[in-house]
């Protein structure tokens, strides 16, 4: 068995444009390199998304890693110093769309599986759930996929997701938990008509103004323990009228709500229907919340497995990790429904950014890091 390099598999999963919901080939560079290594591969595709579930052994306990191998759009090409699915290595530094978000960490893994299967130090089983549908809607990757698996009594024991957590240093951060998020499309339809003849109209703009000053009046939160506040932020206000003497037909409005555990999205739904039909009490037209609920806010709790990540970071980065919940969400948010979630990878300051990068020496150590994990688990866990 030749040894696996996580370098170059990262640059051959980069050389896959995999924008999503694209899979240009990354998923089977995955399974090629799982396949030499033992690893029962299974394809499961849901309405077109490529994702997979792998895993080397029958017994437990099952250590999974997370990942995705879709990543965002470019933007303009040209503005890249490299070509942005060339993969280039300049100066120490592997240049490219996905390589700090997150094909590196997917490559570090199944290197550090390589080894750790190889010194005969897997006393149980291994895992991989890799998606292609993490930058987008998330609706046909690992959502689906952990639903089919907890269906057929599939038992993952915990799970480490390689998403790109470091702050400033490889290691330096770890995330614990996840707010929840919440999309809403606002929507109020009045009645097209002549300025000069408002009552022959029914304006939907001051309803809509109505109704988002009173969701941002309320506070929700002063901070919930090892989160911050949650916050709601209006994204966008649309009318698309371009005449200055007609009252618009409809008017609409995005917001998004980040959310600890203080609240629920179900909850907070309820709150945002109850505030739209009070706003459009009495106007002669229709108000409607277009609610969707993208995932809850999660916490793992500090315990053995979230000591045995911050160990395993600190013998080979030489720095205690910071156990955080901040950012965006992850696909973490879908498998903690079936076991303590960890999430750690590399510094994320270039991910969704032009030139995104990561330095060569960092992905080993990464790899280092995880093949630490990998043993010191076992030891602890079988």
């Amino acid at each position: 068995m030749s040894e696996i390099d996580p370098v170059a598999l990262t640059q051959a999963l980069i050389r896959r444009p995999s924008v999503t919901p694209a899979d240009a080939g990354a998923m089977d560079v995955v399974e090629q390199a799982l396949s030499g290594l033992g690893f029962n591969c299974r394809r499961m595709p849901f309405e077109g998304i490529e994702n997979l579930y792998a895993r080397h052994g029958l017994q437990g306990p099952n250590l999974c890693f997370a990942g995705h191998t879709d990543v965002v759009p470019v933007g303009e090409p040209g503005a890249w110093s490299v070509g942005p699915f060339e993969a280039k290595i300049e100066g120490g530094v592997l240049i490219g769309r996905g390589a700090a978000d997150m094909k590196s960490a997917i490559a570090a893994f199944i290197a550090a599986a390589e080894g750790a299967l190889a010194a005969g130090e897997v006393r149980g089983s291994l895992s991989l759930l890799i998606t292609g549908d993490e930058e987008g809607r998330a609706i046909h990757g690992t959502r689906a996929v952990v639903a089919a698996l907890q269906a057929e009594g599939e038992r993952i024991d915990h799970c480490l997701v390689g998403e790109p957590t470091s702050s400033a240093l490889l290691g330096d951060m770890v995330k614990i938990g996840r707010r929840g998020s919440l999309n809403a499309e606002l929507v109020v339809e009045g009645v097209q008509g002549h300025v000069a003849y408002p009552h022959r109209a029914a304006n939907p703009i001051p309803v809509l103004i109505r109704l988002l000053a009173a969701l941002q009046a309320r506070r929700l939160d002063d901070g919930y323990p090892e989160f911050q506040p949650s916050n709601l932020e209006v994204t966008t206000i649309d009318v698309g009228n371009p005449a200055t003497n007609v009252i618009p037909r409809a008017a609409r409005a995005r917001l998004n709500i980040r959310f600890n555990p203080a609240h629920t999205g179900p909850a907070l739904a309820d709150w945002i229907e109850a505030e739209s039909a009070k706003a459009g009490k009495g106007f002669g037209g229709k108000v409607e919340a277009r609610i969707e609920v993208s995932g809850e806010a999660f916490l793992t709790e500090p315990g053995p497995f979230v000591e045995l990540v911050a160990q395993a970071v600190e013998a080979v980065a030489g720095r205690r990790p910071e156990l955080s919940t901040t950012g965006g969400t992850s696909d973490a948010r879908f498998i903690r429904a079936m076991c303590p979630v960890v999430e750690m990878g590399l510094v994320g300051a270039t991910m969704h950014a032009v030139d995104e990068r990561a330095p060569v020496a960092e992905i080993r150590q990464l790899t280092d890091v995880y093949r630490t994990l990998i043993r010191r688990y076992f030891e602890d866990f079988s």
